[in-house]
């Protein structure tokens, strides 16, 4: 396959006060009721002073920088881009001051923003940017959200000169600690029964497939199970996200789509989902990530669903178009910014945060939470292909992150793999997740509830 055409990237450099101000935004929003402590540059001479030393990285479009320095931070080692490091000492205080050796700032907006893929012409064959390109992969961070641990460094600063300790956010009526985004794309409602039925007629067990084909016309197809997985969600105390996909035609490539239409049977069923507290956004469909024509049409057609948020079919995301389409379409919140081949932290976040638009060299106004563990990420011929077993230790460090920073646990499960017949990243995988979420504390919140806590506190404000 021939590598995509891309939009051209955008010319203007990112200044130095954009940087700083995007940055700042988010690390008030990871700690309310922070002191109002001058921070910046050090030549601004604030009282939390911050090397500079980008050296004109952002003025260019190379998609990386130097290689990071590593320094222990927390329990940690931590990579740190744009660092000095002849310092010894990342951070030294001085009476009522603070200075940080390392220029985290830069770090964190390159990291957040998604500079590497912004300005890489890397995809994959289902055009997405893909994790073997990323510097998450190169130096091995994927399941450490760095920037939080930047932000913890300049906690640490603000505390010092402002003598006030900095909380991170809490979730929910009971202000836990952290907070749980459980969510499902409904891609199929009606194929489970193919794999079997291909598998009875290669082995020539004709009257297997016919029974199979019985069943199918006359019986629910096992994935047709919408009422079930909201059942196994609140079983512990959750509810459910479902993602709708309201097309079932192939994309040009051949690429599938639903396996359903939304009848008004399916929409009567899902009413009674929303009635019983669950949450339905859009799952827009293959086609619509890099196109306004196709994703403005698709979301009059099915604005009920769009109002209240999105995720795009196989997690499609052009870097350079995605953020300013679905801006400029209106959508509160976006869930689609996860690597397909690892777990963890693709914008090294582990909060909801506002993606950088490079076309206008400011922030979006919709929030994105990010998507950290998806069902197929597990166990998948082309992506990672993890033992049942090997499941939940694999992604305990991880949530330990989240909770560590007040994050969010955002976490993705098929209806199809609620199947009972599904062994391998099936119900019993998702349960054991879901009891250790529930055992470590986490808030169960939907998409729209977790957009609203940011709307309610967000003001934008400058630095």
């Amino acid at each position: 396959m021939p590598p995509p055409t891309l939009p051209p990237a955008a010319p203007a450099p990112v200044s130095a006060e954009v940087r700083l101000a995007y940055v700042l935004r988010h690390f008030r929003l990871a700690y309310p009721g922070a002191p109002d402590v001058a921070i910046g540059y050090a030549s601004q001479q604030p009282r939390v002073a911050i090397a500079d030393l980008s050296t004109g990285f952002f003025d260019g479009n190379a998609p990386h920088p130097a290689a990071p320095h590593w320094r222990a931070w927390q329990g940690r080692q931590v990579p740190f881009f744009f660092d000095n490091a002849a310092a010894e000492s990342l951070l030294i205080f001085q009476g009522n001051k603070a200075i940080i050796a390392a220029d985290i700032i830069s770090a964190a907006f390159y990291l957040l923003s998604g500079w590497q893929e912004y300005f890489s012409s890397e995809r994959d064959r289902h055009r997405r940017f893909p994790y073997g390109a990323s510097v998450q992969q190169q130096y091995n961070f994927v399941t450490l959200p760095v920037v939080n641990y930047y932000f913890d460094v300049l906690k640490t600063a603000v505390e010092h000169v402002s003598g006030q300790p900095l909380h991170p956010r809490r979730w929910g009526s009971q202000q836990a600690g952290f907070a749980a985004f459980i969510s499902h794309d409904v891609d199929n409602l009606r194929s489970a029964w193919k794999a079997p039925a291909k598998a009875a007629l290669k082995q020539r067990k004709f009257g297997l497939f016919g029974k199979l084909l019985w069943q199918h016309l006359t019986q629910p197809d096992a994935w047709d199970n919408l009422e079930a997985v909201a059942a196994s969600t609140a079983h512990h105390g959750a509810k459910s996200t479902f993602f709708m996909l309201p097309s079932a035609k192939k994309a040009p490539n051949g690429t599938p789509n639903a396996d359903y239409e939304l009848t008004l049977d399916l929409e009567r069923r899902l009413q009674n989902l929303r009635a019983a507290g669950c949450e339905q956004a859009l799952h827009t469909p293959l086609g619509t990530d890099d196109s306004y024509e196709a994703l403005r049409n698709t979301c009059r057609r099915h604005w009920s669903l769009a109002m209240r948020g999105n995720r795009f079919h196989y997690l499609s995301w052009e870097p350079r178009q995605t953020a300013t389409l679905v801006n400029k379409v209106g959508f509160p919140f976006d869930s689609t910014l996860g690597f397909a081949e690892y777990f963890g932290f693709r914008n090294s976040y582990c909060q909801p945060f506002y993606p950088f638009d490079f076309t206008s060299s400011q922030a979006v106004e919709f929030l994105e939470i990010p998507l950290n563990v998806m069902d197929a990420t597990l166990h998948h011929p082309n992506y990672l292909q993890l033992k049942p077993a090997d499941i939940l230790p694999a992604l305990r460090p991880v949530f330990a992150e989240i909770k560590r920073f007040g994050g969010v646990a955002s976490v993705l499960w098929h209806n199809e793999n609620f199947d009972p017949a599904n062994t391998k990243n099936g119900p019993q995988q998702f349960h054991e997740i879901m009891t250790h979420l529930r055992q470590q504390g986490a808030a169960f919140l939907t998409g729209g509830e977790i957009w609203q806590a940011f709307a309610s506190e967000d003001s934008a404000p400058n630095f």
